[in-house]
């Protein structure tokens, strides 16, 4: 049996933090060996230092690894992120300098010109960065790689096979988004009750900007961002997981409703053909019902990892609407780190890591 690669998580006790433990119980190719967190967990075992949110029991396995510092040296091969975006730009960068690869779900880095911003389904081809990154920094084993907005890899999933096959020129999107994606205790309960919030800090700016790098082209290192214009608008909603999104495209060449549909719910990409181990062998799964998706009913689809998308119909502004949710805290954030991280264990890019 190969052996594992050995995994640390920053940021351990957060709630992204805890679903990185939660999926990664009993993964076949990592482990977990080293947690680290903010300065009033460290030194107490992670039972002592963590309050655990998800559903099921703290997993056996982690409960007396002694919490650390977010900083080098860890016994690990590499580390899963997610910090807070005002920690996480200095500490992933030191990690990356003293040779550990860095798998990122914190913000700090997604726009930087030589850090992928990955969805392995959609744009894989931008792992090459990672050689330009090494060259351009002078980092020797380590590197950066993070993964989109939580909302954005819910639209981007959708926008891909569309943008491929029609050419999306302009899109419009609305969220209404769940009280996890704000972490614990997020927002407050008089607050959320009987309510929605038109206002999510950040959120609008990072799903236009990140939109255009994912749908980007590489070329000799650099990402030319895709011509579309994206207009988005965020709302935090009273539903405890799963984004949702309410899309309005227009497309260069011409599509009806059925080729639409196909084109989603035929999708597939190197995740699948690799059969790597977290990625859904649906990442698309088209609802025609008129109420579907929901979030209680359609955010667990492929263990978390599949978008569903529903309500496909012709636009009256633009050429087509529908809706798309996802899982904020598996597929857009844990879920979609771990499934980066499986993708560039098969592109070698994590082998030399695991002499440390």
């Amino acid at each position: 049996m190969t052996k594992k690669f050995r995994v640390g998580i920053l940021g351990a006790t957060g709630v992204v933090g805890q679903r990185f433990i939660q999926l990664l119980q009993d993964h076949p190719q990592f482990g977990v060996t080293a947690l680290a967190a903010s300065d009033r967990s460290q030194g107490k075992s992670y039972a002592e230092a963590c309050t655990w949110r998800l559903p099921g029991e703290m997993p056996d396995a982690v409960k007396q690894i002694v919490v650390q510092a977010p900083a080098p040296a860890l016994d690990c091969d590499f580390v899963f992120s997610s910090l807070p975006g005002d920690v996480a730009e200095e500490a992933e960068a030191n990690f990356a300098r003293a040779g550990y690869p860095v798998i990122s779900n914190s913000s700090s880095h997604r726009m930087a010109v030589d850090v992928p911003l990955l969805i392995p389904e959609v744009n894989h081809e931008h792992l090459t960065l990672i050689d330009f990154q090494r060259n351009k920094r002078g980092y020797d084993r380590g590197f950066i790689v993070t993964n989109p907005n939580c909302s954005a890899i819910v639209i981007v999933m959708a926008l891909a096979p569309l943008h491929d096959k029609f050419s999306v020129t302009s899109c419009i999107v609305t969220t209404m988004q769940a009280l996890s994606g704000a972490g614990y205790p997020g927002v407050a309960s008089l607050d959320a009750t009987d309510n929605v919030v038109p206002f999510i800090g950040g959120e609008e700016e990072k799903i236009e900007a990140e939109t255009l790098k994912l749908l980007g082209q590489l070329n000799e290192g650099v990402i030319k961002d895709a011509a579309i214009e994206v207009s988005a608008q965020c709302n935090r909603v009273n539903v405890s997981d799963g984004h949702m999104a309410s899309i309005r495209v227009k497309l260069a060449r011409q599509a009806s409703p059925d080729q639409v549909r196909e084109v989603l719910a035929s999708f597939t990409s190197e995740p699948q053909d690799l059969k790597l181990h977290s990625a859904p062998a649906r990442p698309i799964i088209v609802r025609d019902e008129t109420d579907r998706p929901q979030p209680r009913l359609d955010r667990d689809a492929g263990n978390g990892m599949t978008v569903t998308v529903g309500r496909i119909a012709p636009d009256n502004v633009l050429d087509f609407r529908f809706v798309a949710l996802g899982h904020n805290t598996i597929r857009g954030a844990a879920g979609a780190a771990i499934l980066n991280a499986e993708l560039l264990v098969a592109r070698g890019y994590l082998s030399q890591n695991r002499l440390r």
